[in-house]
């Protein structure tokens, strides 16, 4: 093991998966020098003011088979708020279909991300649940670090509703409908709930669970039959926090938003990273692929009280290319 390996390593930044994509791309050396300036253990006064001005938050879990589910949960301004620099209190419940319900409880391992799409700016904060309530859930923060604008379509959300008692309508199944490819391939935005294997999961209680944005030219997820899912990986901050977690726990959990009628679709899956090849190659702009093969979905409609603005595409998926 080199000297620099051995750094990254001790310091415990990244975990065996991250470190591996690292590696693959020639990066692990720079990385070492970088991960343990910007993942914090606390959140900046500047994230603790960003997540208390939210509507919605992204949060990933996972379910006792140990599938990871990425969720969205939806509040008037204020509805997260941060008692201490490694706390976040969140006062807000999942709709009555989604995973989250069974997933939170005291102990619980999340991914939290905070994303506001019409100024481009997202937080990322991942921890340990102390405590549920009524009210929502207390957790204490293990990892905080910010992500750059890239690859976010400009929409403001506006609420319509908290009322919970609202019905939906839901449909479940272990391949995709109709409906729900035809949802996936308009898309230009979705999120993944990740989680990092057994071994590294809790080091110091970090590497747990983890959710991230992806963002590309609508129908940049190409639907691959009923049960296949191919999605260009762009370039990005070297972390891998997703990548890495699917080189080592390749479930993972997709959400996908029709942000103009509120439906939601969640979509267990298992995935792989295609790493180079010529189906890279022929994506402009594609660094490597993320295949995905679908376990579950479920097509709740019209459950998100939520209703956006037109999207203004992100200027840095302009030279980049489509599945056409």
């Amino acid at each position: 093991m080199t000297e620099s390996a051995q750094t990254v390593s001790q310091d415990d930044t990244f975990h065996r998966g991250e470190l591996i994509a690292q590696q693959h791309v020639g990066v692990r050396e720079k990385m070492a020098g970088i991960g343990s300036r910007v993942i914090r253990d606390y959140m900046p006064d500047q994230h603790r003011d960003f997540f208390e001005q939210l509507r919605f938050l992204l949060v990933g879990s996972r379910d006792d088979t140990g599938q990871p589910w990425a969720s969205m949960l939806v509040g008037e301004v204020g509805f997260v708020s941060s008692p201490t620099e490694r706390q976040l209190q969140v006062r807000a419940h999942a709709h009555p279909s989604d995973p989250l319900n069974e997933n939170l409880h005291d102990g619980a391992a999340l991914g939290l991300l905070g994303i506001e799409p019409h100024t481009r700016r997202r937080n990322r904060a991942n921890g340990i649940v102390e405590r549920v309530s009524d009210a929502g859930f207390l957790i204490n923060i293990t990892e905080s670090f910010g992500n750059c604008p890239k690859y976010i379509q400009a929409r403001r959300p506006a609420l319509i509703s908290l009322d919970s008692t609202v019905s939906v309508r839901e449909e479940i199944g272990t391949v995709l409908t109709p409906a729900m490819a035809a949802l996936i391939s308009r898309a230009d935005t979705f999120f993944i709930a990740t989680a990092a294997d057994e071994n590294a999961r809790h080091v110091g209680g970090r590497h747990g669970t983890d959710v991230s944005h992806r963002g590309g030219k609508p129908g940049f997820v190409r639907v691959d039959g009923d049960h296949t899912l191919t999605v260009p990986d762009f370039v990005g901050n070297f972390f891998f926090n997703t990548i890495g977690n699917l080189v080592t726990y390749p479930r993972a959990g997709l959400l996908f938003v029709d942000f103009s009628n509120g439906d939601l679709l969640y979509v267990a899956v298992t995935g792989k990273v295609i790493w180079d090849g010529p189906e890279v190659e022929s994506f402009t702009g594609a660094q490597r692929l993320m295949q995905f093969s679908v376990s579950q979905a479920r097509h709740v409609r019209s459950a998100l009280p939520l209703r956006w603005s037109d999207a203004e595409p992100s200027p840095y998926l302009e030279p980049l290319g489509s599945w056409k």
